[in-house]
């Protein structure tokens, strides 16, 4: 099927299906609107799951389509132009299915793919820790092997979803001797367990989508580390990779709405007559095609979110600059430009900070001299 063959069927169906029993979760969901409709939406995505519309990138074997890059950015596109609700199952399919995929066992294939393709297992990242943040070498939760399993303990923060989540896909140190990225593994575990508890982290929106993950004895299967022990840098490295793919594409249909409507704004209540606010939104403009441009050239992908995260950022204090000394009022509570601001103050800092992806492009992209590290 031609490319603009697959939008089109992407298009019709999104069409037909959102205007009907769905059509009220249009637009809901995403980035600090995760609580919304979670449960409207968990069955949404298990109807996309049943008309063929999840995993469009894997194998046919294991439930895909093995879609183009083309088509899958077709389809990103699509969704958002859709304005079709936040997936609750992103983190499984864009980020665990194609790690299995690359690293997996076939047991691990075909035990935990299924559920990802048909939505019946939802996933959280155990990455970030309180003081291992970007720098993921420097996590300290650890494992060590009992018998049949794997023993847990430590802690993971801003690990989104978790409360909802029934498995964690999680970076421990498993060789106590070893420093920095040496002696890591990548392990799958269960969350409803005793040795697990979550705490909800509150949001400068009043929201409550990042957690506390806390490991306490927690258990999981010897055979249930993704590569060998050890190697669960290479396999967390992977994992970054794949959430940086066709997927922000379709985030940046998001991006030019959000822009569209703040021109919109703009123009209704006679900002866009300030030159300076003008100017800024012509800039915004031009920083959403220079955003695109870097995604189709398949550009390193620290460069690709250090753009979109900073743009975000300054889209969100345009906003407050547009509306003006009304954007302090929250009278009947946050409408979507100040939730826009206060979420997007997160966009340089979840996913890889600034200061990481700046490191990552001097030494990895540039060849600068490593910045010294005690």
């Amino acid at each position: 099927m031609r490319v603009d063959d697959f939008r089109a069927s992407a298009r019709e169906w999104l069409a037909d299906n959102l205007s009907g029993e769905y059509r009220h979760l249009r637009g809901l969901g995403g980035p600090g609107r995760e609580h919304e409709a979670f449960d409207e939406r968990l069955a949404w995505d298990r109807h996309l799951a049943a008309a063929g519309w999840t995993c469009l990138g894997w194998p046919v074997e294991h439930g895909g389509r093995a879609a183009s890059l083309a088509d899958r950015i077709a389809f990103h596109e699509e969704y958002a132009r859709a304005d079709a609700p936040a997936r609750v199952s992103h983190i499984g399919e864009e980020l665990l299915g194609p790690t299995l995929l690359a690293f997996g066992t076939d047991e691990q294939r075909k035990r935990f793919l299924p559920g990802i393709r048909h939505v019946r297992e939802l996933w959280c990242q155990g990455y970030s820790e309180p003081d291992a943040g970007s720098d993921l070498a420097s996590v300290r939760t650890s494992a060590r092997r009992d018998g049949d399993d794997w023993v847990i303990t430590g802690q993971k923060v801003w690990t989104s979803l978790a409360h909802l989540a029934d498995w964690c896909f999680v970076i421990v140190r498993t060789d106590p001797g070893s420093r920095r990225h040496h002696g890591l593994s990548y392990l799958l575990v269960p969350m409803d367990q005793p040795g697990i508890e979550v705490r909800p982290i509150v949001q400068l929106t009043g929201t409550s989508e990042f957690n506390e993950v806390f490991f306490d004895g927690a258990r999981t299967a010897a055979d249930l580390v993704v590569g060998e022990p050890g190697d669960g840098w290479k396999v967390a490295m992977g994992t970054l990779s794949f959430e940086r793919g066709a997927a922000t594409l379709g985030q940046q249909v998001g991006f030019r709405r959000e822009l569209d409507a703040l021109v919109a704004l703009a123009t209704r209540n006679g900002a866009a007559d300030d030159p300076a606010i003008a100017e800024r939104l012509a800039r915004a403009r031009v920083g959403l095609e220079v955003m695109h441009a870097y995604a189709m050239r398949g550009t390193d992908a620290s460069v690709a979110k250090l753009v979109w995260s900073r743009w975000h950022r300054g889209l969100g204090e345009l906003a407050m600059d547009v509306i003006g000394a009304a954007s302090m009022l929250t009278p009947d509570g946050l409408d979507e430009w100040q939730r826009l601001f206060l979420f997007s103050r997160a966009d340089t800092i979840y996913g890889g900070s600034d200061e990481i992806q700046r490191n990552i492009i001097a030494e990895r992209v540039l060849g600068l001299p490593r910045e010294a590290r005690s």
